[in-house]
């Protein structure tokens, strides 16, 4: 029920070199389209560009799976 098609991208920034330029989220999916994880890169022309449900689904996967998630400031920034 989105009227208002916004989207949005994820980004972090290290929280221990908060100098260090912010890298984004690109979200991994199957052939069939079903969410499988994220990976987080430098270049901001190749994240990708979510609705505010993938966006929040694909912090909560990286807060759950990635071992340093609590070594990054993460959020949902729009575009």
């Amino acid at each position: 029920m989105e009227n208002n098609e916004q989207h949005y991208m994820i980004q972090q920034n290290k929280l221990s070199e908060p100098e260090k330029p912010p890298v984004f989220a690109r979200v991994m999916r199957s052939k069939e389209g079903v969410f499988e994880g994220v990976s987080f890169i430098k270049n901001k022309e190749k994240a990708s560009i979510l609705t505010m449900a993938q966006a929040q689904e694909a912090v909560a996967w990286a807060a759950r799976k990635k071992s340093g998630a609590h070594e990054y400031a993460t959020k949902i920034i729009s575009v």
